[in-house]
C-alpha cells in the first residue's frame, strides 16, 4: 500500500469506521424517531407543487404559514418537563404524535383525492393550513420523547455493572447525537430517492394525473409513524430481553433495574414550565383567532419572552462557568438559525423559468441528503476539536459564498456558461453543483450542543434542557419565517395562477427575485459573525 493510499485509509478509519465502532444497539430506538421525522420530507415536492397548482396562496402567505408551523416546537418546554415527570410512561407521547401525523397526512391525501367532499365540508386551503398545523404538533410530541431516549439509549455500566469511565460516556454522548442528525438526514435521504423515482415523468403527464400522483405520496406518508411506533416497540423488548437475560444469570431484581434503568436524581415538579407553556397557547389562541394585527410578531415576542424566562430558571442549577458557557454558545446559534430564507419566489422560478420538474427537485433533494450525511461525517472531527463559535463563523462564511451561484442563475449566467461549454454547464448543473457544496453545512451546528446538553445538565433534568434549549433555538426558525416574509413583502415575487377556465388571475413577476436574493445572501454572512464578535467580547463567551 502506497503512503497516500495509507494516509487515506487511515483518514477514512479515523472519520467513519470509528463512528461506527462507537454504535450500540440501544440507539436503534431513537434513532426510528429521528428517522420518521426526516422520511417526512416525502410530501415536500408532491406540497410544493400542489400548492402552486390547486392553491391561491401568495408567498408571504406561505412564510407566515411557516411561522405559525414552526411555533408548536416552542412547546418542547412543557413536554420536556412532563417527559421527565412521567419517566416510565414517556412512550405514550410517542402514540399520541403519531395520531396527529396521520391526521395530517389523511387530510393531504384527501383533499386530493376527494376535493369535491372535503371542499364541501370546509375549503381546501383551511383544509391545507390544518394539516400544515397538525404534522408539527405530532413531530414535536415525539422529538421530545426522542431526545430523552437518546439520552436513555447510552450505556452507563459495562457488561459487569461497573460504572463506564467518563471519557467514555462523552463520546457515546457525541456520538448518539451524530447519529440522531444521520438517521434524521437518512430518513430525508430515502424520501428524496423515492420521490426521485415517483416522479419520473411527472412533468409530462395529464394535470389529473399529476393530482391523482401527489395523493399517492401523501396517502405513502402514512407509513411514517408507523415507523416512529416501531422505535417505541423496539425499545420496550431491548429492555425486556436484557432483564430476561440477566434474570437466567441470577441477577437480583434492584441489580437489574439499575442496570437497565438510567440513574437518575430525583425529580420535583417545576409548575413555571407549565404555566409558560399554558400561556404560550393561551396567547397563540387568542392572537391567531382574534385576526388581530401583527400577531405574529405578537405571539413571536410573547412566547421569547416566556421561552427566556424558564431559561433562566433553568440555567440557575448549573454552575455559573457552564451558565454563562450555554448561554452565549446558545445566543450565536439562535441568531445564526434566524436569518431569513429565500422563500418560496426561488423555487417558483426555478420551476417556471429555469424549467426544474417534480423529479428534478427531488433528485436536488435527493443530493442535499446524501451529501449532509458525508458532511457530517467529514466534520465531525472538526465537531469535535472547534468550538462552536468557529464552526458557525465557517458555516456562516461558507453559506453566503455559496448564494452566489443562485444569484447568479437568476441573471441568466448559465446561458453564457452553456455556451461556453457546448450546454455542459446549464442551469440544472449549476444548481446540482451549489446543492452539492452547500447541502452538508445544515445540520452541522446543533450536534455540539445536543452533545453538550446531554452531557452537562443534570440526569433528572436532561429532558427540560433538550427541550428548552431547542424551543430557544427553533423560535430562530420562526424568527427566520418572520424575516422571510418581511423581504417577501418588500421584494414581491408572484407566479402565474389560473382559475378553473384557464383565465390568468395572477400573473407572474419575478423581477424583484434578484434584489431579494443579493439580501438574503449580506444577512446569511454578516448576522452571525456579528453575533460572534460581541460574544466572544463579552463574559458569555464560549470556548465550548
Amino acid at each position: 500500500m502506497t503512503r497516500a493510499a495509507a494516509l487515506a485509509w487511515n483518514g477514512f478509519d479515523r472519520v467513519v469506521l470509528e463512528l461506527f465502532r462507537q454504535l450500540r444497539w440501544s440507539f436503534l430506538p431513537p434513532l426510528l424517531i429521528y428517522f420518521a421525522y426526516g422520511a417526512q420530507g416525502i410530501t415536500t415536492v408532491a406540497a410544493s407543487f400542489f400548492v402552486k397548482e390547486y392553491l391561491d396562496f401568495s408567498a408571504a402567505f406561505l412564510a407566515g404559514l411557516a411561522f405559525w408551523v414552526g411555533l408548536p416546537w416552542a412547546l418542547k418546554m412543557p413536554l420536556g418537563h412532563l417527559v421527565d415527570l412521567i419517566w416510565r410512561w414517556k412512550y405514550l407521547l410517542i402514540l399520541a404524535g403519531a395520531g396527529l401525523m396521520a391526521g395530517s397526512y389523511g387530510i393531504l391525501a384527501a383533499m386530493v383525492l376527494e376535493p369535491q367532499m372535503m371542499g364541501a365540508l370546509m375549503p381546501l386551503g383551511a383544509w391545507y393550513v390544518t394539516a400544515a398545523l397538525l404534522a408539527p404538533c405530532g413531530f414535536v410530541l415525539q422529538d421530545v420523547v426522542a431526545d430523552a431516549m437518546s439520552v436513555e439509549a447510552v450505556p452507563h455500566t459495562d457488561a459487569r455493572g461497573n460504572p463506564l469511565p467518563e471519557a467514555e460516556t462523552k463520546s457515546l454522548h457525541t456520538t448518539m447525537q451524530t447519529f440522531g442528525r444521520i438517521a434524521l438526514i437518512g430518513g430525508s435521504s430515502a424520501a428524496a430517492a423515492l420521490n426521485v423515482a415517483l416522479f419520473d415523468g411527472a412533468g409530462a403527464l395529464p394535470q389529473p394525473e399529476k393530482g391523482a400522483l401527489y395523493g399517492f405520496v401523501f396517502t405513502l406518508a402514512l407509513l411514517i409513524p408507523v415507523i416512529s411506533l416501531s422505535g417505541v416497540a423496539l425499545a420496550i423488548w431491548q429492555k425486556w430481553r436484557k432483564a430476561a437475560r440477566l434474570r437466567r444469570a441470577g441477577v437480583a431484581e434492584h441489580e437489574i433495574r439499575s442496570r437497565i434503568e438510567l440513574p437518575r436524581e430525583p425529580v420535583a415538579p417545576n409548575y413555571w414550565y407549565f404555566i409558560g407553556g399554558g400561556a404560550f397557547v393561551a396567547l397563540s389562541l387568542a392572537v391567531g383567532l382574534g385576526d388581530v394585527p401583527y400577531s405574529q410578531e405578537i405571539v413571536f415576542a410573547g412566547s421569547m419572552a416566556i421561552v427566556l424566562f424558564l431559561m433562566r430558571q433553568l440555567v440557575a442549577v448549573l454552575p455559573i462557568d457552564q451558565a454563562r458557557t450555554l448561554i452565549g454558545t446558545a445566543i450565536i446559534i439562535f441568531v445564526y438559525r434566524a436569518t431569513p430564507l429565500r422563500g418560496p419566489g426561488a423555487t417558483w422560478f426555478e420551476i417556471d423559468v429555469l424549467g426544474f420538474d417534480q423529479q428534478f427537485l427531488s433528485v436536488l433533494s435527493l443530493i442535499t441528503s446524501l451529501l449532509t450525511l458525508a458532511g457530517m461525517l467529514i466534520f465531525r472531527p472538526m465537531m469535535a476539536s472547534r468550538p462552536i463559535a468557529w464552526i458557525v463563523a465557517f458555516l456562516a462564511i461558507t453559506e453566503a459564498v455559496l448564494s452566489l451561484p443562485n444569484i447568479a442563475l437568476y441573471y441568466g449566467a448559465h446561458h453564457w456558461t452553456a455556451a461556453m461549454t457546448g450546454g455542459v454547464v446549464d442551469a440544472r448543473f449549476i444548481a446540482i453543483v451549489d446543492t452539492a457544496v452547500e447541502s452538508p453545512l445544515g445540520q452541522v451546528a446543533m450536534i455540539p450542543m445536543l452533545a453538550w446538553i446531554a452531557r452537562n445538565a443534570p440526569s433528572g433534568l436532561k429532558a427540560t434542557f433538550f427541550a428548552v434549549m431547542a424551543s430557544f433555538t427553533n423560535l430562530a426558525l420562526s424568527a427566520s419565517s418572520l424575516g422571510t416574509k418581511y423581504l417577501n413583502q418588500i421584494f414581491v415575487v408572484t407566479r402565474e395562477v389560473t382559475d378553473s377556465a384557464g383565465t390568468i388571475t395572477t400573473p407572474a413577476d419575478y423581477s424583484q427575485l434578484g434584489v431579494l436574493l443579493i439580501t438574503v445572501g449580506v444577512i446569511l454572512l454578516a448576522a452571525p459573525l456579528t453575533a460572534i464578535f460581541i460574544i466572544q467580547n463579552s463574559r458569555f463567551r464560549t470556548s465550548e
